[in-house]
Protein backbone atom coordinates (compact mmCIF):
# COMPACT_ATOMS: atom_id res chain seq x y z
CA UNK A 1 0.00 0.00 0.00
CA UNK A 2 1.44 3.29 -0.83
CA UNK A 3 1.75 6.20 1.84
CA UNK A 4 0.21 9.76 0.24
CA UNK A 5 2.01 12.29 1.50
CA UNK A 6 1.47 16.30 1.55
CA UNK A 7 5.16 16.67 0.67
CA UNK A 8 4.69 14.46 -2.72
CA UNK A 9 4.12 18.24 -4.76
CA UNK A 10 7.15 18.76 -7.12
CA UNK A 11 6.71 22.36 -5.89
CA UNK A 12 7.31 21.68 -2.71
CA UNK A 13 11.31 20.09 -3.38
CA UNK A 14 13.86 19.70 -0.30
CA UNK A 15 11.00 18.99 2.47
CA UNK A 16 12.49 15.53 2.59
CA UNK A 17 13.00 15.89 6.29
CA UNK A 18 9.92 17.19 7.29
CA UNK A 19 8.38 14.04 6.54
CA UNK A 20 10.60 11.63 7.92
CA UNK A 21 10.09 13.47 10.68
CA UNK A 22 6.18 13.17 10.69
CA UNK A 23 7.13 9.06 10.12
CA UNK A 24 9.10 8.94 13.38
CA UNK A 25 6.85 11.04 15.42
CA UNK A 26 3.64 8.46 14.20
CA UNK A 27 5.79 5.57 14.69
CA UNK A 28 6.71 6.89 18.12
CA UNK A 29 3.00 7.25 19.07
CA UNK A 30 2.29 3.57 18.81
CA UNK A 31 3.64 2.38 21.75
CA UNK A 32 2.32 2.75 24.84
CA UNK A 33 4.81 2.19 27.23
CA UNK A 34 5.54 3.38 29.25
CA UNK A 35 3.32 6.16 29.46
CA UNK A 36 4.48 10.04 30.21
CA UNK A 37 3.30 13.57 30.68
CA UNK A 38 4.96 16.41 29.81
CA UNK A 39 3.63 19.71 31.23
CA UNK A 40 4.73 23.37 30.93
CA UNK A 41 6.99 24.31 34.83
CA UNK A 42 8.22 27.76 33.18
CA UNK A 43 7.65 30.16 30.70
CA UNK A 44 10.32 28.70 28.84
CA UNK A 45 10.54 25.41 30.60
CA UNK A 46 9.16 21.72 30.32
CA UNK A 47 9.43 18.63 32.14
CA UNK A 48 8.52 14.99 30.80
CA UNK A 49 7.62 12.71 33.20
CA UNK A 50 7.91 8.68 32.43
CA UNK A 51 6.41 5.82 34.48
CA UNK A 52 9.46 3.86 34.71
CA UNK A 53 8.40 1.83 38.05
CA UNK A 54 10.94 -0.61 38.19
CA UNK A 55 14.05 0.80 36.45
CA UNK A 56 16.96 1.88 38.53
CA UNK A 57 19.47 4.46 37.15
CA UNK A 58 21.73 2.27 36.15
CA UNK A 59 18.80 0.37 33.37
CA UNK A 60 17.87 3.82 32.24
CA UNK A 61 19.59 6.06 29.30
CA UNK A 62 19.22 9.06 27.95
CA UNK A 63 20.16 10.66 25.34
CA UNK A 64 19.84 12.83 22.04
CA UNK A 65 20.73 12.34 18.40
CA UNK A 66 19.81 14.75 16.26
CA UNK A 67 17.02 16.90 17.34
CA UNK A 68 15.44 14.06 19.06
CA UNK A 69 15.08 13.01 22.69
CA UNK A 70 15.50 9.47 23.10
CA UNK A 71 14.86 7.45 26.58
CA UNK A 72 15.63 3.68 26.50
CA UNK A 73 15.06 1.10 29.70
CA UNK A 74 16.50 -2.22 30.08
CA UNK A 75 16.07 -4.36 33.17
CA UNK A 76 18.52 -7.03 33.99
CA UNK A 77 16.96 -10.66 35.15
CA UNK A 78 17.71 -11.81 38.62
CA UNK A 79 19.13 -15.20 37.70
CA UNK A 80 18.72 -15.40 42.05
CA UNK A 81 14.92 -14.88 42.14
CA UNK A 82 12.58 -17.92 41.89
CA UNK A 83 9.20 -16.88 40.86
CA UNK A 84 6.06 -18.82 41.79
CA UNK A 85 4.48 -16.07 39.55
CA UNK A 86 5.79 -13.30 37.50
CA UNK A 87 2.84 -11.01 36.15
CA UNK A 88 5.91 -7.79 36.18
CA UNK A 89 7.28 -8.67 33.14
CA UNK A 90 11.01 -7.24 33.17
CA UNK A 91 10.86 -5.38 29.79
CA UNK A 92 12.69 -3.03 27.77
CA UNK A 93 11.93 0.08 25.71
CA UNK A 94 12.89 3.26 24.04
CA UNK A 95 10.50 6.10 23.58
CA UNK A 96 11.53 9.34 21.35
CA UNK A 97 10.69 12.52 21.98
CA UNK A 98 11.13 15.13 18.54
CA UNK A 99 12.45 18.61 20.41
CA UNK A 100 12.14 22.42 18.67
CA UNK A 101 15.10 23.95 17.37
CA UNK A 102 17.16 25.70 20.78
CA UNK A 103 15.47 23.20 23.07
CA UNK A 104 18.11 21.73 26.06
CA UNK A 105 18.27 19.28 28.42
CA UNK A 106 18.73 20.94 31.43
CA UNK A 107 18.67 17.83 34.08
CA UNK A 108 17.48 14.45 34.90
CA UNK A 109 16.08 12.60 38.15
CA UNK A 110 14.86 9.65 38.58
CA UNK A 111 12.12 10.01 42.03
CA UNK A 112 9.62 7.13 42.72
CA UNK A 113 9.53 5.51 40.06
CA UNK A 114 9.16 8.30 37.89
CA UNK A 115 11.66 9.70 35.37
CA UNK A 116 11.36 13.53 35.67
CA UNK A 117 13.55 15.23 32.68
CA UNK A 118 13.88 18.99 32.67
CA UNK A 119 13.79 20.72 29.18
CA UNK A 120 14.59 24.34 28.57
CA UNK A 121 14.49 26.93 25.70
CA UNK A 122 16.93 29.46 26.11
CA UNK A 123 15.87 32.98 25.46
CA UNK A 124 18.52 34.53 22.74
CA UNK A 125 20.57 37.34 23.07
CA UNK A 126 19.30 40.48 21.34
CA UNK A 127 21.80 41.85 19.55
CA UNK A 128 21.73 45.58 19.15
CA UNK A 129 23.88 47.61 16.79
CA UNK A 130 24.43 51.46 16.38
CA UNK A 131 24.71 52.41 13.01
CA UNK A 132 27.22 55.56 12.24
CA UNK A 133 25.68 58.50 10.19
CA UNK A 134 28.00 60.07 7.95
CA UNK A 135 27.59 63.55 6.50
CA UNK A 136 27.29 64.33 2.79
CA UNK A 137 26.17 62.24 -0.03
CA UNK A 138 26.22 58.82 0.14
CA UNK A 139 28.58 56.67 -1.43
CA UNK A 140 28.28 54.70 -4.55
CA UNK A 141 23.92 54.20 -5.89
CA UNK A 142 23.49 52.24 -2.56
CA UNK A 143 23.90 49.11 -4.40
CA UNK A 144 26.27 46.41 -3.46
CA UNK A 145 28.21 45.89 -7.11
CA UNK A 146 30.56 42.65 -7.77
CA UNK A 147 33.70 43.12 -9.28
CA UNK A 148 34.21 42.21 -12.90
CA UNK A 149 37.39 40.40 -14.29
CA UNK A 150 39.56 42.00 -17.26
CA UNK A 151 38.05 43.02 -20.58
CA UNK A 152 38.39 41.13 -23.17
CA UNK A 153 39.04 43.10 -26.70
Amino acid sequence: MNRLSAFNSPLLLGFDHFEQLLDRVAKSANDGYPPYNIERVAADGLRITLAVAGFSREDLEISTEDNQLIVRGRQHDDEERVYVHRGIAARQFQRSFVLAEGIEIASASLDNGLLHIDLVRPQPEIVSRVINITAGPPVGDGRLSVAAGPKED
